[in-house]
Parts: structure tokens; C-alpha cells; sequence
């Protein structure tokens, strides 16, 4: 088993370590293997704490051996993204604004938790710079690569997690998502993953991007998924928007399936054009979801086209953030992000409070819609995997990311629960991803129904990281 333990799931991992028949040591090496063979091409990690980690996995055997075990992802080897604060290690959120000195003695409250339930940190995963785009490369640490196709992009901003969940570099990893950011490269890179109802996951520091901005979990099965959110989704008193704590386990009820359920199969919103193949792929899931028994329709809906309030949102948020930089310091940050800064800098007082009005206005419409519907199945994103290093596909209408992401963003406004789990190829071989989205506070609904779908469409390795 340690040969294939880089693709063990985490909840195969803790199974063996139960049994005895695989050591955390064991699962920690073969994670550091991956990023040893795979990194130089893929760019998922931007720090490696290969000591660290295998020092860890140490004091995790030792525990197993004497039947011990830390709560519950003793020993499971885990990616950090780089812009969660992690202590010890510096955060430099992709960007050169930020002195790696630090200093750096504090855990975001995500990180924490997975430290006090055992799991074993390999480092810091890549983002563009502060994760303000949905691809992955910034001038610090350069172009993060889609395992499927090096060539391509794996999305972002969860880029590295994304890639290195795919390609065995550890079972678990953090993304974060303000527009996208866990669905995009879940969806370009075929693994599943959760952008959680707003504030279950508690949060600090606050993301400049406000009340879009959510954290949540990447792997290779939604089953880990779920083990992840529960972890994660303790309380921590520095998130003044945090949900008061349920003590749900998302792994109780995850086998039970979608009968019954009443679900809106939505080929687009607002008419924007979808590539043949993922429309074809994302059709054929939502009659997949109707032979598992769900009551499957195609409302015609009439929902408002939400870019012009997320772009309020958004650039404001990204204009608060460069008044955080000094101006000496601001030519050095990504270009584009620059731009959407300055728009945000330019948008009034009113413009922007239209736009919360505009938020709330669509959050009570999409409430209304899910009175009738207990989920939405759409496409995560319209297109496959496009060329790394760009922002935007070639020739394609629009100049920011949000102009190819118009699946994913409605649903950071309205804070509900949605994820992505792959649902076929194209004929070049690259994921095609299906978002099933619930009402808020439903989380556990949404794994229910993506595991459903996952039994029968699991999750496949790339060809290049199985070499």
C-alpha cells in the first residue's frame, strides 16, 4: 500500500493507520515524493517544509502506535494556501509587497484547527497575488500548471491546492473562494471541492474582498471533503461573521443519496454561451441525478445578470487592499490588479451601495427559487482548461477573469453552499466540472449530492501524475 499511498484518500490514510498496514511516515514521504517529481513542472507549492512535515509525521506514528490518535486527521498529510496565515511559515500571498521576515507567529482559524486535530502541514500552496484573479501565476513564484495538460491553466486562485490535491501531493488542502476561487480550478482540474455557506468556515484576518470571500475544502474525494469541513468549521472567536457553531459532522448522512429531491438542471445562466462539450457532460449529470431518483426540471428562469455587483464588490475590495500598500511598494503588484483597484478606487459611495442593494435583492431571489428547488446543477465554468499564463482565454469577449467565470460568482454574492465535482473529459483529455449549489446553510445536503454523483463519476488521475 505505501507505494500507491501519494493517492490514498484521507480516510483510506486513517483506515490504514488503524490497521497498521501504512504509517503516517509512510503517507508523508510518498506526498514529498509527488512535489519532488511533479513541482519543478507544476508550480503547486510555494514552500516546501519537507523536515517540518516528516518530523510531524513522526510524533503522529507515535501516537498511532500507542492507540492514541489526535482527533480526527492525525497524520493526514495537508497543503496550506498561501494566503491563509500559518505560524512559522511567511504568507506572502504571491506578492513582493510582503516581507518574508514577518514575523509570523499566528494561525489563521482553519489552520489551527487541522493542527490540534494532528495533520501534517507539507507547506504553502500557490495563488496569484492576494487571489485576485481566477488563474494562477504572479511574478513571485510564476505559472502554476494544470496536471492534465501542462500547457493549460489549472484556474485559480486555489490553484497550487487544486493541482496538488490531483496529482497526490497530499490528501487535503486549503482553498479559499471570493468569486470562484475553490470551484474554477476544482472544475479545470477534476477533483471535487466546497466553497461552504458564508461563515461556516471562521475566517482571520477578514478578506479585503469582504462578505464574498469564504474558506473552504479541496481533495480527491468528497467524502475527505466533508472530513475536512468538519474539522474546519469549528468556532474561533476572531470572526465577527462566523455561524454560530452546530457541531455538524459532514461525513453523518453522506451515503444517503438524492431521491426524492426536487433539483433545477440550469444549462446556463443568462443565456451566456456554453462550450458544446462541457454542455453535453453537464447534460448528461443531470440525468444521471434523475436515474438516482431526483425530481430533475428546466425551469425557465428569468435571474438578474449579477457582474456589474459582483465587480462592485470585488474591485472595491481590491481598491481597499492596495490602500494598504505603500505607495512605494505598489508598482510592484500585478498590473491587472492594479487596474481593477483603480476602478474599484473610482466607484462612488452610491454606485456602491446600489450594489449591496442589488446583492440582497438577488440573495432573496435565489431564497425564493430554492422554495421550489432543493438544488441547482449548472456548469462550473463554460469552457475547458485555456492556455496557462493568461488571465483570459485568446480572443475570447471580456478583458478580466470574471468575463469566463459567470457560473461561479452569483453564488459568493448570495453566500450559499456550492460545489464542484468532475462530470467527464473533453476529447483533449481536460475536466469538465458540474456546480451543484444548495440553499444557505445546507452544506450538508450539497456533499450529499456530490457524493451521490461521485460514486458513479470518480475522481480520475492525471496522466502526468501518475507518470
Amino acid at each position: 500500500m505505501a507505494d500507491d499511498a501519494a493517492f490514498l484518500s484521507a480516510n483510506e490514510l486513517l483506515d490504514a493507520y488503524r490497521d497498521k498496514s501504512l504509517s503516517p511516515v509512510e503517507a508523508t514521504e510518498a506526498a514529498l515524493a509527488q512535489i519532488e517529481r511533479l513541482n519543478g513542472q507544476l508550480n503547486a507549492f510555494c514552500l516546501v517544509d519537507r523536515e517540518g512535515a516528516l518530523a510531524a509525521a513522526r510524533e503522529s506514528e507515535k501516537r498511532w502506535q500507542a492507540g492514541r490518535p489526535r482527533g480526527r486527521l492525525d497524520g493526514v498529510p495537508l497543503g496550506v494556501k498561501d494566503l491563509l496565515l500559518t505560524e512559522g511559515w511567511p504568507t506572502l500571498r504571491g506578492s513582493r509587497t510582503i516581507d518574508p521576515a514577518g514575523p509570523w507567529h499566528e494561525d489563521a482559524p482553519a489552520v489551527a484547527r487541522v493542527k490540534e486535530h494532528g495533520a501534517i502541514l507539507l507547506g504553502k500552496t500557490t495563488t496569484p497575488e492576494f487571489g485576485w484573479k481566477g488563474v494562477t501565476d504572479n511574478d513571485l513564484t510564476g505559472i502554476t500548471r494544470n496536471p492534465w495538460d501542462p500547457s493549460k491553466t489549472p484556474g485559480g486562485s486555489s490553484g497550487g491546492a487544486a493541482v496538488a490535491a490531483a496529482s497526490g501531493m497530499g490528501a487535503l488542502h486549503f482553498g479559499t473562494d471570493g468569486g470562484g476561487s475553490i470551484r474554477i480550478p476544482c472544475g479545470f482540474t477534476g477533483i471535487p471541492g466546497l466553497k461552504p455557506t458564508f461563515g461556516r468556515v471562521p475566517a482571520y484576518p477578514l478578506s479585503p474582498f469582504g462578505t464574498v470571500a469564504h474558506v473552504g475544502p479541496m481533495a480527491r474525494t468528497v467524502a475527505d471533503c466533508a472530513l475536512m469541513l468538519t474539522v474546519i468549521a469549528e468556532p474561533d472567536p476572531r470572526d465577527p461573521y462566523a455561524l454560530p457553531y452546530d457541531w455538524e459532522d459532514y461525513s453523518d448522512g453522506l451515503e444517503g443519496g438524492v431521491e426524492g429531491l426536487r433539483v433545477a438542471y440550469l444549462p446556463t445562466l443568462n443565456g451566456r454561451p456554453v462550450d458544446p462539450e462541457v454542455a453535453e457532460a453537464v447534460a448528461k449529470a443531470a440525468r444521471h441525478f434523475e436515474a438516482l431518483g431526483a425530481k430533475v426540471e428546466q425551469p425557465d428562469l428569468d435571474l438578474p445578470d449579477t457582474a456589474e455587483i459582483f465587480a462592485k464588490h470585488w474591485f472595491s475590495g481590491a481598491a481597499l487592499m492596495m490602500s494598504g500598500i505603500p505607495e512605494d511598494k505598489q508598482a510592484m503588484i500585478d498590473p491587472g490588479l492594479r487596474e481593477v483597484a483603480a476602478k474599484g478606487a473610482a466607484f462612488s459611495l452610491l454606485e456602491y451601495l446600489r450594489a449591496v442593494k442589488g446583492r440582497e435583492a438577488f440573495t432573496v431571489r435565489m431564497i425564493d427559487l430554492h422554495q421550489d428547488y432543493d438544488l441547482l446543477l449548472l456548469p462550473t465554468l463554460p469552457l475547458p482548461a485555456f492556455e496557462a499564463g493568461l488571465e483570459c482565454p485568446r480572443n475570447a469577449a471580456g478583458e478580466r477573469w470574471t468575463d469566463w467565470t459567470p457560473f461561479s460568482y452569483p453564488f459568493n454574492l448570495t453566500g450559499q453552499p456550492a460545489a464542484s465535482v468532475p462530470c467527464g473529459l473533453t476529447a483533449a483529455g481536460l475536466p469538465i466540472g458540474l456546480q451543484i449549489v444548495g440553499p444557505r446553510y445546507q452544506d450538508a445536503l450539497v456533499l450529499r449530492a456530490a457524493r451521490a454523483f461521485e460514486r458513479a463519476h470518480p475522481t480520475q488521475r492525471p496522466p502526468l501524475a501518475i507518470g
